[in-house]
């Protein structure tokens, strides 16, 4: 027996549309949440179209043009932009019926793709008993004629499954939801051998063990610890008969070990460094999880991932704005100072479950509205977003003792300037280097 999927009919109407409007087909992305039982998909996002194609307004007219790099790179965007809990589902193709005979072969291709190249981004591995199938969605333009497929995504040569595809309405309109804030203190060491300061490829290794720490680490769901099998709403009431949306929140504390492993006994090991990376704040984190039945363990593994990967977004964003603005071959390092991108959630109608996204300082709600509809193709109003991290107040502290008077200018300036922001929380990362000697990448909260 096949998996079944259920759909916000709301994703029904975006296909029927998207089939009217553009030929002779078009791409896409399945996105929502799997469980072992059944899987729901909330949203539904077209690729968007390539800069030529949008000025001589024609899409390629076989399937072989399809460009998986383009698509890929569209899913792991689009990736950054879900909470805890959400994931890229499958991929969906509406062609005319001259190009449906080719359409699984396609698919099938543009599934492996995207799942490779989202694996790639993860500091997290998927757990023994985690679903692994992911949809290829088949749509007629002329017939509407819908087909679904999946495919093991653990296994290469695996071939196709039929799976059930239904309409649902008001699907995630009461999702349960986790929000926490995580203190994040990282110490990554740079070994002189390290060529050229690979901040990169060495922040993402201390990442890397830091996210094992958030695996290990204990997690209060409303001031309880729960066992992991039981249900999250066990001894709390369900809202029943409520299609309008409507989230029920648990606030969540996550307690990291001080120590790992269980024997006392440690090996310390001595290494030559030139330089360090060091972050340090508050992130704001969230998990949505479906209404059916949720379990503890669910929940917490959806907040857990959440945590890993908006910490591990936040440092791939900014890397990627310093290779834009400054090339990716700097060699004389001086003393940075770098505001990471501040996490915003944006609510979406006709669900409870928010979308997320991540912001410089220096950009307008205006450029965020736009990112959403050539992302997500949704329209966001600009009094919607809202910004998830509230601080107050911020208090830079200086790196070393002896900062010249030019960089304390800068940390005074800054500190104005973050100030001034109003309802926004902000998680600093001061990017520090001076070539040969120390490279302190610091992110602070107050």
């Amino acid at each position: 027996m096949g998996r079944t999927y259920f759909a916000e009919e709301a994703v029904g109407q975006y296909l029927s549309d998207l089939s009217t409007k553009l030929k002779p087909y078009v791409t896409g992305l399945l996105i929502g949440q799997c469980s072992l039982q059944r899987d729901y998909v909330i949203w539904a996002v077209r690729t968007p179209p390539k800069e030529e194609q949008k000025e001589d307004g024609i899409s390629p007219s076989k399937l072989a043009s399809i460009d998986e790099e383009w698509i890929t790179t569209h899913a792991s965007q689009v990736a950054q932009m879900l909470p805890g809990g959400l994931l890229v589902l499958g991929v969906f193709i509406i062609a005319t019926p001259e190009l449906s005979k080719d359409s699984q072969n396609a698919l099938r291709k543009l599934i492996f793709s995207v799942e490779k190249s989202l694996t790639k981004r993860r500091l997290w591995k998927p757990a023994e008993e985690e679903v692994s199938d992911r949809a290829a969605l088949q749509i007629c333009s002329a017939t509407k004629k819908v087909i679904c497929r999946t495919y093991d995504v653990q296994d290469p040569k695996s071939s196709a499954k039929p799976a059930d595809w239904k309409y649902q309405s008001a699907l995630s309109a009461s999702w349960l939801a986790l929000d926490c804030t995580v203190n994040v203190n990282i110490h990554i060491p740079l070994l002189a051998t390290s060529p050229n300061h690979d901040l990169e490829k060495n922040t993402k290794t201390g990442l890397n063990r830091w996210s094992k720490q958030i695996e290990d680490s204990v997690f209060l769901i409303n001031g309880q610890v729960k066992d992991d099998e039981t249900e999250l709403l066990e001894g709390q009431k369900k809202l029943r008969g409520n299609t309008q949306s409507s989230t029920q929140f648990s606030d969540v504390k996550v307690l990291t070990q001080l120590s790992q492993g269980s024997s006392p006994r440690s090996t310390a090991t001595v290494q030559v460094c030139s330089a360090s990376i060091n972050l340090k704040g508050a992130v704001k984190c969230r998990a949505y999880i479906h209404n059916n039945k949720p379990k503890v363990k669910e929940a917490i593994q959806a907040l857990k991932r959440d945590i890993i990967n908006t910490l591990s977004d936040r440092c791939e964003i900014l890397f990627e704005d310093l290779i834009i603005n400054e090339g990716p071959h700097r060699k004389n390092f001086e003393r940075e100072y770098h505001v990471l991108p501040q996490r915003l959630f944006v609510p979406v109608a006709g669900s409870s479950v928010m979308l997320s996204d991540y912001k410089f300082g220096d950009e307008t709600a205006g450029e965020i509205q736009e990112r959403f509809v050539e992302m997500l193709d949704q329209s966001v109003q600009a009094e919607d977003i809202h910004i998830g991290e509230e601080i107050n107040t911020v208090n830079i502290c200086p790196v070393s003792d002896n900062m010249d008077d030019t960089q304390q200018k800068q940390l005074t300036k800054g500190t104005l300037l973050l100030k001034l922001q109003q309802n926004m929380g902000v998680v600093i990362a001061a990017a520090v280097a001076v070539f040969a000697s120390i490279f302190s990448f610091n992110y602070f909260s107050d």
